[in-house]
């Protein structure tokens, strides 16, 4: 067994750069709304702060303990995270929000059970992988079994409704299958009748279809479902390259609905300016480099799987997130990593980022 090292610090101190400027961000961007809503224009950044001290932690803890004793809680973590997704569709345990049951209500404090299931598929994958490898050239013992797995965690976030999630486990999936050597002619059957599943769940959704037909071309509606990704752009627009300076942001002020959450690197984009925005995503290019680079070194392969689990499922993420705030994607309610408001999503990232750091420590130099 390798020595234990020191945990990556490029990877740690780029989760601390990217936890303090959502903190900072999240207050920037939230401040107005929550005054106006809350009479508190703290309200948002005590909620991230009470979050990011949650999350950071979960992120010493899984740091101090052995991310190989995730192995022996696979089947603890399916039937927890499978309950927790079929609870969550149940009145009153579900809260419903604009029509969906996403969330789960303990007091103060509310919980999206999509966020667990991601992370449990990653161990899931990591933990099946690592076992049947040798299997992935049969269709049936090597590929079908993670396949269904995905497939159900998929189904019940769908119910909710929820496609952004539901697509995400989806490519998570295909991605870790990808490069654990799953063939592309098995992985393209399985692919194809995906994409009319998916047209046909856009079509039976009135709000997807409009959100599609508002990606296609957002001037066509204006004021409704291309509002937006118009009020996004200018956003950008209006921060030049150096920024409008931070709390400076005029697209915030009632203007570019719920900018500290989905939409928060608009106004990044707007108050830091272009370089400010691209060192955001170089900052979220080095947290990728150092995943891929733990998974690459890892000392067994349940490990290596689970690093480069963790760091494509952040990486689709942010990509998605990034894609949908810049208009090259269609709305989805995917935050950005690190920086948009959200409890369980950060929550999630952190004990992620922490078993990143805690394979670090076993890699090989």
């Amino acid at each position: 067994m390798p020595r234990k090292l020191a945990p990556d610090l490029w990877l740690f101190g780029t989760a601390v750069v990217l936890l303090s400027t959502g903190v900072v961000m999240v207050y920037s961007a939230s401040a107005i709304v929550a005054a106006d809503r809350f009479h508190d224009p703290y309200f948002f950044l005590k909620k991230q702060i009470f979050w990011a001290m949650l999350g950071a932690a979960c992120l010493w803890l899984t740091l101090c303990v052995d991310y190989r004793r995730l192995e022996g809680l696979v089947v603890p973590l399916l039937i927890v995270s499978a309950a927790l997704l079929v609870l969550v569709l149940l009145p009153p345990i579900g809260q419903a929000i604009n029509g969906t049951r996403r969330w789960i209500r303990l007091g103060p404090v509310s919980f999206q059970p999509a966020e667990l299931a991601k992370l449990t598929l990653v161990v899931y994958l990591a933990a099946f992988l690592a076992k049947n490898h040798e299997a992935l050239d049969h269709f049936r013992q090597g590929l079908l079994p993670p396949l269904v797995v995905a497939g159900m965690f998929g189904a019940l976030v769908l119910a909710q409704p929820d496609l952004g999630n539901c697509l995400t486990l989806i490519a998570l999936t295909f991605a870790l299958l990808f490069l654990a050597g799953g063939r592309l002619r098995h992985l393209g059957l399985v692919l194809a009748p995906a994409v009319p599943l998916t047209a046909i769940a856009i079509w039976a959704a009135p709000y997807r279809l409009r959100r599609i037909t508002a990606f296609l071309d957002p001037w066509s509606d204006p004021r409704g479902s291309g509002f937006q990704i118009i009020q996004s752009w200018l956003a950008f627009g209006n921060g030049g390259v150096l920024g409008q300076g931070i709390g400076a942001s005029k697209q915030k002020l009632f203007y570019l609905p719920e900018p500290h959450t989905d939409f928060i690197f608009a106004i990044i984009g707007e108050e830091l300016g272009f370089l400010g925005a691209v060192a955001i995503v170089a900052l979220f290019m080095v947290l990728v480099w150092r995943g891929l680079r733990i998974g690459l070194r890892a000392p067994d392969p349940f490990g290596a799987y689970l690093a480069l689990g963790i760091t494509v499922l952040i990486a689709i993420q942010t990509l998605v997130n990034l894609g949908v705030v810049m208009g090259l994607l269609p709305t989805k309610g995917l935050p950005l990593p690190f920086i948009s408001f959200g409890g369980s999503a950060l929550l999630v990232t952190m004990l992620s980022t922490g078993v990143l750091l805690n394979i670090s420590q076993h890699a090989h130099v």
